[in-house]
């Protein structure tokens, strides 16, 4: 995924990476547009994992950030698709949890 962000290549929006944000580090984060990525992998199935998870996002969300959370195999089998959904929740027409 970082090869399809990293130098404005995803619509000309500039993505950093393992960006600290309070206590935590996001995956990837676009700040014009206060947007963060998380890309979750099979450590975020457990009840424990999925409420660590709800108390990050909303962490991140007081903090002014809108976080498109997207699991790790759809990056893997479906980029494109998930690429086209990150447009769209940075253009604010779809919001992604």
């Amino acid at each position: 995924m970082w090869s399809r962000l990293r130098g404005r290549r995803l619509n000309k929006l500039k993505f950093v990476r393992q960006a600290p944000i309070g206590p935590y580090y996001v995956d990837f984060l676009c700040r014009e547009h206060a947007i963060v990525v998380e890309v979750d992998g099979e450590t975020h199935g457990s009840d424990v994992e999925i409420a660590n998870d709800a108390e990050r996002t909303a962490f991140l969300e007081r903090q002014g950030y809108r976080v498109f959370r997207v699991d790790n195999g759809e990056v893997y089998h479906n980029l494109d698709g998930v690429l086209d959904s990150l447009l769209a929740f940075v253009s604010g027409s779809e919001r992604v949890d």
